[in-house]
């Protein structure tokens, strides 16, 4: 049975850091809930805001949720710093709501890979403003 491996893998680099900083949000504005989940551990484990969320299963099913909720999804993530297999993100999204309106959301994030590259912990922290259209960014 092959190991399951995501490139790049830990010890990251500022090179590799950025790189797996990219591959996450080219993942997650693909609002693919199945893509994005083979990033992580099968048996990862999540904050998400105030929600636990433990395993791809679950993970799957936040994300098919959370996208049929946030329309017109946009995300960006920036690295902001890096260990040997620890990343930390910040990040800010736009979509649009259940009425419509346009918010944007900020936060940090905390990443913790295996030695396979990997994530098996993620800790977000997210706040939401609400944007008019016209101060959109992304």
């Amino acid at each position: 049975m092959e190991i399951e491996k995501k490139y790049p893998l830990p010890p990251f680099t500022k090179a590799t850091a950025r790189e797996k900083v990219q591959l996450a949000e080219d993942a997650w504005n693909s609002q693919d809930p199945e893509k994005v989940s083979m990033a992580y551990t099968v048996d990862t484990e999540w904050r998400n805001r105030s929600q636990f969320i433990n395993g791809r299963e679950e993970v799957v099913a936040f994300l098919k949720e959370k996208w049929q909720k946030e329309k017109n999804y946009k995300l960006r993530k920036e690295l902001w710093a890096f260990t040997d297999n620890k990343i930390a993100v910040r990040f800010e999204y736009e979509y649009q709501n259940a009425e419509g309106a346009w918010m944007r959301a900020y936060g940090n994030e905390n990443w913790e890979f295996n030695a396979h590259g990997l994530m098996h912990k993620r800790y977000a922290s997210i706040n939401d403003l609400p944007i008019d259209e016209t101060e959109r960014r992304l």
